[in-house]
């Protein structure tokens, strides 16, 4: 069996986590305490979530909303491992 590619955890904050809130991108950068630019770059799939972007997830969401860091984070592995087994094969 396939896995199919792993969505972005970026495209997942973008389509489904600022809309619910109804926030905008300027809005949710400053409530993560990070750039408009840095946010932009992971919502638009050029940036990873990193460590630190993930626990700022977490404190933003809290983890009973869905914001636990590791699962954000293991969005991410799932997604660049995804790609990385690609390159490789």
């Amino acid at each position: 069996m396939t896995m199919h590619n792993p969505p972005h955890p970026g495209a997942i904050l973008r389509e489904d986590v600022l809309p619910e809130l109804g926030l905008s991108i300027t809005e949710a950068a400053n409530q993560l305490g990070v750039s408009r630019n840095s946010l932009s770059r992971v919502l638009n799939e050029h940036a990873a979530i990193s460590p630190e972007m993930a626990l700022r997830i977490e404190n933003w969401l809290g983890v009973e909303n869905g914001g636990r860091a590791e699962l954000w984070a293991g969005m991410q592995l799932d997604f660049d491992m995804w790609h990385a087994r690609h390159r490789v094969a």
